[in-house]
């Protein structure tokens, strides 16, 4: 599947103008030609880190509910990789919504994650894929 996987900072700094990567997260955007997947604990993060500004969430739920980004689904196969990727990473440690992008990008044979986690997802090598393509580096 041709998609970009969108982590929790890219998702923060769209949205708020203070956030030290807001420029770099829209000229990323302006790049991005592939459909745009997230999970829900990428969600929830961004909707905590954004708990600031209604308006700010509200920017948020338009994104999801127009379909700018959409959520990939996760079942109970995937929870239980979930847990083994937070195993086998416990020394990062991988956080939940790490672990769901990671799982995604497995199951959906996805290479691209729009991050600013580069010390992690450098890391983190997502199983019959080895590296990720991380999108504004």
């Amino acid at each position: 599947m041709r998609a970009v996987l969108v982590d929790t900072g890219p998702l923060v700094a769209l949205i708020d103008r203070g956030d030290q990567y807001h420029g770099r997260a829209v000229d990323a955007l302006r790049d991005i030609r592939d459909p745009m997947l997230t999970v829900w604990p990428v969600v929830s993060e961004a909707f905590f880190l954004l708990d600031f500004s209604w308006r700010a969430q509200a920017a948020l739920w338009e994104l999801l509910t127009a379909g700018t980004i959409t959520l990939a689904s996760l079942g109970e196969d995937d929870l239980k990789r979930m847990s083994v990727l937070m195993a086998k990473y416990k020394d990062l440690p991988m956080e939940l919504a790490d672990a769901a992008l990671v799982r995604v990008a497995e199951r959906e044979r996805i290479r691209q994650v729009f991050t600013f986690d580069q010390k992690d997802f450098r890391v983190y090598r997502p199983l019959g894929l080895g590296r990720l393509s991380l999108l504004s580096q």
